[in-house]
């Protein structure tokens, strides 16, 4: 009795012994977990640190006091997209604000769709003590006399959204998405459209962006990765049968609308569109309605995820749209050129990728957000989510046919 006690004591204390030293092998590993996760700071911000909220350009108030200067965002238009006054604008401004600039150290201003305006605010940004300017012209040309003008004058020169072919490349960083894979997506989505919406032999109307904008270039590149080996095949058709490098394009919508008429005209049989975003889309999709086309039998994509995108998709005339989250865009941006303003090179975990200039044959670095296609049924838990649109915005109204846009959100459960 006594040895089977001695042997009862060695292996509750053999236990005891083991069972602290997984707590302790536990507790080690959890600390060394942990102190592999560092608190972020403006030495160590990556792109993935970036959400809605903006909580990332809190960090970067440090680099707010070590430079001196403003900073100035010269923005293309208020015409081929929603985008550029309803979320650039003042995601931007408190992007800067949040991460520690005053009022008085930010410039925002649009030149609509004037190449000399903007050429005009460039110059005046830089006589105000602008030390970086976001550009996003209308057109490479533009950019590249603005890039110019910014390097004579030491001013730091942020490519935002589209990528300046040419121009200035000292110092030069461009900042947006990855544009051909937002061409795929577009694409793709019209090839899942076609199918849902029970298409037989689509023939389709493509559409393109501003020829003069390199990143219309790119979506359309994207889209003919996933469209060409389908016309080619024989099983679609497309209509005017363009290659993207030879096709005049606009983001203009009423321009967009008239080239769109006049296809329709020469193709009655079309039934299919391609648009590269959410406002050209727009008026084609008023006027098939006034032709009496009905919900999801005559597939439209989009880019942007704007209001009127939206509705349209919830409605049965849009596909879906390219949802690129723009606070993505604006953080990035924004914590470039804060790093810019105070003499800092950008930490390598902020700098994600280079995009080639093709005719300064330079790899730009390079900040690529991702890109999302959205459908009815997923806009609740990606837009809506996001507060990109708010829902009471999406459901508020009625289109032209059909139930309200209320009837329409209960059906996706957006809400």
């Amino acid at each position: 009795m006594s040895l089977l006690k001695s042997r009862l004591a060695f292996v509750g204390i053999a236990s005891v012994i083991l069972t602290g030293a997984l707590f302790a092998s536990e507790s080690s590993y959890a600390a060394t977990a942990k102190a592999k996760a560092p608190a972020i700071t403006y030495k160590n911000l990556s792109s993935k640190d970036f959400n809605n909220t903006l909580s990332a350009m809190k960090v970067l108030k440090p680099l707010a006091a070590k430079g001196k200067g403003k900073v100035a965002v010269i923005l293309p238009d208020t015409t081929s997209s929603e985008r550029w006054t309803e979320f650039d604008a003042p995601i931007l401004k408190k992007a800067f604000t949040d991460a520690g600039l005053k009022s008085s150290q930010i410039i925002i201003q649009n030149a609509q769709g004037s190449d000399a305006t903007f050429i005009t605010d460039d110059q005046a940004d830089i006589t105000a003590g602008a030390k970086v300017i976001l550009i996003c012209p209308e057109d490479s040309a533009t950019g590249d006399e603005a890039e110019k003008q910014n390097s004579a004058a030491g001013v730091k020169t942020i490519d935002y959204d589209r990528l300046t072919l040419g121009g200035a490349t000292a110092g030069k960083y461009y900042v947006s998405f990855n544009n051909v894979t937002v061409g795929k997506l577009i694409g793709g989505g019209m090839v899942t459209c076609v199918k849902a919406w029970n298409v037989t032999s689509p023939k389709v109307i493509v559409a393109h962006g501003a020829t003069t904008d390199n990143n219309a270039t790119l979506f359309a590149q994207g889209y003919f990765d996933i469209l060409t080996p389908l016309f080619s095949g024989g099983t679609w058709t497309d209509e005017e049968g363009a290659a993207p490098a030879t096709t005049a394009g606009t983001w203009d919508p009423p321009t967009a609308e008239t080239e769109f008429q006049q296809a329709f005209t020469a193709h009655p049989t079309a039934n299919a569109a391609l648009m590269p975003n959410d406002e050209t889309a727009a008026p084609v999709i008023t006027y098939l309605q006034q032709q009496g086309v009905k919900p999801k039998t005559f597939p439209v994509t989009g880019q942007d995820a704007t209001l009127v995108g939206l509705q349209n998709i919830i409605s049965g005339y849009q596909c879906g749209t390219v949802y690129k989250p723009i606070f993505l865009e604006a953080e990035g941006s924004a914590a470039l050129a804060m790093y810019l303003r105070a003499g800092l090179k950008p930490p390598k975990t902020l700098i994600n990728g280079t995009t080639e200039d093709t005719v300064a044959n330079f790899a730009v670095p390079s900040i690529l957000e991702v890109p999302e296609w959205v459908t009815a049924a997923t806009i609740e838990k990606t837009v809506v989510k996001d507060n990109f649109v708010p829902a009471s915005q999406i459901c508020s109204g009625s289109p032209p046919s059909g139930p309200s846009y209320a009837a329409d959100c209960a059906t996706y459960k957006i809400k």
